[in-house]
């Protein structure tokens, strides 16, 4: 299909355009207009896949404005396994969804509530399209928009000064965003991100400085996004507050923010000078692995389950970071399939948890004793989810870090081999406890089962289950992922 490229950004936009409309005079029927609209991303996206794998990357003029003066949509393998993930995701947290906010969101909210997940879905996939850098501005700053009012949808205490602090840290992101493509603009005359790349390293050599200021701007603002430590102070009391399933979408908001560093890095600034000129990947590397450390030791300090998932996902942004850093194949592989893995396991951990809250209206760990028992198919997603964002094999959580291991042998980088080895035991004592807690801790009562409705459990079981069969079959992600990295390094 020709135009998927676009169509597959559309559907979720057309969608939220709907639901208001709809939510006028039937706003029961929100939840399958957003079903739709999230599944046709999904259809988009694997027509996507098919096309790229067959006859290579897709190039696609909005409006029949060629390049470099009009807006590009470039879909490479990389491009394919973002709207795959990003489609996906969106998909099983709107299902999720439906029961979910039955019982939590205020009377008359759900029509804000879809169209404002429909906005972000589609911001994500624009970002993940977009061959232009004012384009990617643009979408960053719609599926930003949509992150801040879902938040304190709930209405959930603290949930209003959370949003208000996230929408200040991220509008300095985003407007440094806008800086830095306003420089580049500035000394090469184009935003087109492939007519960029040729004509940079001659910027360069004549305007050093404005080059600099504006991959300053850029590392900034896509740290904020990506919650890089230390510039994830938003990310705590957002993942907290924020529902279920919004904390599963905020999940692919930081995976996203790190795949458009991974974009304007590599196919814009290129490999040359962020390896060499401007030392950018070492850096990176020394601030991922900050982020694995001080992400998992905070996150073992924690007694809240909402609060320690969104530390641990502090420490997970670093493993991807750290691919970046690395600047090789193999290294840069694991990064990427580590989007894929985290997005999977922390998805459902999110989803278990607010299922928790939903059937037992308990958040604090200590509290989770004997769930186990109570709740055994959600209690057993959960183990299966810990246990590939521990690393465990044949998790893809353990192919992912594999990966990461072998690009820092490959380097000689043995200190950031160590750090991803005590990361991952550091991640298994934060997840251990929780779940000996489940399972050996001291039950009073009778055990009556208090599983979740059908529509939240399924979404559960399937990241669950993908978790153990993506590692498994790690050569599904990978026929996008290595593809991918091989464009990015210009192999």
């Amino acid at each position: 299909m020709e135009n998927a490229p676009i169509l597959v950004v559309m559907a979720p936009f057309i969608g939220a355009y709907l639901i208001p409309l709809l939510g006028l005079w039937w706003e029961r029927y929100c939840y399958w207009v957003a079903a739709a609209a999230t599944g046709l991303s999904v259809l988009f996206s694997l027509t996507l896949v098919g096309s790229v794998l067959a006859q290579g990357t897709i190039y696609y003029t909005v409006g029949g404005w060629e390049p470099p003066w009009g807006i590009e949509l470039v879909v490479d393998p990389l491009s394919a396994f973002m709207c795959l993930v990003v489609s996906l995701v969106s998909l099983l947290a709107g299902a999720y969804s439906r029961s979910y906010i039955k019982k939590e969101l205020p009377e008359g909210k759900a029509t804000s509530y879809y169209t404002m997940m429909l906005l972000l879905t589609g911001g994500l996939l624009g970002v993940s399209v977009t061959g232009d850098l004012f384009n990617l501005f643009v979408m960053t700053e719609i599926f930003s928009v949509a992150a801040y009012a879902l938040v304190p949808m709930m209405g959930r205490k603290g949930s209003f000064l959370a949003s208000y602090r996230y929408l200040i840290l991220a509008s300095i992101g985003t407007s440094l965003l806008l800086l830095g493509t306003g420089y580049l603009y500035m000394v090469t005359g184009t935003l087109n991100m492939a007519d960029l790349a040729a004509r940079l390293p001659v910027a360069y050599a004549y305007h050093p400085w404005v080059v600099l200021a504006a991959l300053a701007f850029f590392l900034v603002a896509f740290g904020v996004k990506s919650a890089l430590f230390p510039l994830h102070a938003w990310l705590p009391d957002v993942y907290t507050v924020a529902p279920a399933p919004v904390a599963v979408l905020s999940t692919l908001v930081t995976k996203v923010g790190a795949y458009s560093l991974i974009r304007v890095l590599f196919s814009v600034f290129g490999m040359p000078l962020i390896t060499g000129a401007i030392p950018v990947a070492p850096a990176l590397s020394w601030m991922a692995a900050a982020a694995i450390l001080a992400g998992s030791v905070v996150a073992l300090q924690q007694s809240d389950i909402m609060r320690m998932l969104a530390y641990s996902s502090v420490a997970h942004i670093g493993y991807v970071m750290l691919g970046i850093g690395l600047a090789v194949q193999l290294g840069l592989t694991g990064g990427i399939l580590h989007i894929l893995s985290h997005a999977l396991a922390k998805g459902c951990l999110f989803l278990c948890a607010g299922a928790v809250m939903y059937r037992a209206g308990i958040r604090r760990i200590d509290d989770f004793r004997g769930l186990g028992y109570r709740m055994p198919l959600t209690m057993a997603a959960f183990t299966l989810a810990a246990a590939s964002i521990a690393g465990i094999p044949p998790t893809v959580g353990f192919m992912s870090k594999f990966y990461l291991a072998l690009g820092a042998m490959e380097t000689g980088s043995w200190v950031l081999v160590a750090v991803i080895v005590a990361g991952s035991l550091l991640t298994a004592l934060v997840y251990l406890r929780v779940i000996l807690l489940m399972y050996f801790g001291a039950r009073e009562g009778p055990q009556l089962k208090e599983e979740p409705p059908l529509g939240m459990l399924v979404p559960i079981v399937t990241l669950a289950l993908a978790c153990a069969v993506l590692g498994i079959f790690v050569r599904v992600p990978l026929s996008l992922v290595g593809p991918g990295v091989r464009v990015l390094l210009g192999m």
